[in-house]
């Protein structure tokens, strides 16, 4: 909130060089703000009694939202990438789905390794275990389970992330 809107019988005010004015009454304060050509501006609402602070509300606007999107650029999103592998997977096609995820960790993506099973292999679910485990222990050098293997409808699937 900031000038004629604020509507509270008494605030606490901080000057524009952030030293404490003290409490007072709303129309004061709007007065001082109007001698320094300023703004008021309601920081702390919830505070007893509210904290208002005089400062170019243009100004302010402009600082925040370059800290903000400051903020946001040094952010990271972590993506999730998925390599689907099958019951009778040969040596050769494992190894490259290996590599694959050891490019994905290595770029610092989180990597969700899903066994598909379809018809009749289902009947086989805990004999295909191993194939899960042995991707992770390949792995174990780059990458730590995240989320165990754990059955999800008709796939099987562990989530890995790169060691830190």
């Amino acid at each position: 909130m900031i000038n004629e809107q604020i509507r509270d019988r008494e605030i606490r005010l901080i000057g524009s060089n952030g030293e404490q004015l003290g409490i007072m009454s709303a129309r004061e304060a709007m007065k001082i703000a109007q001698e320094a050509e300023l703004d008021l501006v309601k920081i702390a609402p919830t505070a007893k009694p509210p904290v208002c602070k005089i400062i170019d509300y243009g100004k302010f606007k402009y600082e925040q939202t370059r800290k903000e999107k400051e903020a946001r650029k040094k952010q990271k999103t972590v993506e999730i990438k998925e390599v689907r592998l099958s019951p009778n997977i040969d040596t050769n096609d494992l190894n490259t789905k290996v590599n694959n995820a050891r490019k994905f960790l290595s770029k610092g993506n989180k990597v969700k390794v899903t066994l598909r099973f379809r018809g009749r292999e289902m009947a086989h679910v805990q004999q295909s275990r191993h194939i899960l485990d042995d991707f992770a222990q390949t792995l174990a050098d780059v990458a730590t389970v995240e989320k165990p293997a754990k059955m999800e409808g008709r796939a099987m699937s562990m989530v890995l992330t790169e060691k830190r």
